[in-house]
């Protein structure tokens, strides 16, 4: 079984998915908007048809999934209800994606020491998500 993350953007989901891509060193592997649809599908607003209907973002192991939010019955509210978990082995790594993903964001926890061993940060990124970076130590393997 694996976890994948689905997240909710309001508009700006092709910038957000390109930026991760850039940040985690994968690619977009599917990407459509709300035109690309098949007619026969559900009928949607004009204004949302250049917005990204379902985005995909493969980057090693790890699986993203994206999409502007549209739902007529709830407004969109940015991020706050999860994190996005990256585990690394390797430090380098680790500190480039933490340093990404805080780029125009907030640092909730630096990327430091951990008591259970390794390093983590927690942070939102400039786009609302949250995000948790850990280094395992080798007892994690």
């Amino acid at each position: 079984m694996q976890a994948q993350t689905y997240l909710h953007f309001n508009g700006n989901c092709e910038e957000a998915m390109t930026f991760y891509a850039d940040v985690l060193g994968g690619e977009i592997t599917q990407q459509m908007t709300f035109s690309d649809a098949p007619e026969s599908s559900l009928t949607f607003p004009e204004e949302v048809m250049d917005l990204i209907m379902h985005s995909t973002l493969v980057a090693g192991d790890l699986v993203i999934m994206a999409s502007d939010y549209l739902n007529q019955k709830e407004e969109f509210n940015s991020g706050n209800n999860f994190a996005v978990s990256i585990n690394s082995f390797d430090e380098d790594e680790a500190v480039t994606v933490f340093n990404g993903l805080s780029e125009g964001g907030i640092i909730f926890m630096p990327f430091e020491e951990a008591f259970w061993g390794g390093k983590f940060g927690m942070l939102r990124d400039k786009y609302g998500v949250q995000w948790m970076v850990s280094l395992l130590d080798e007892s994690h393997a």
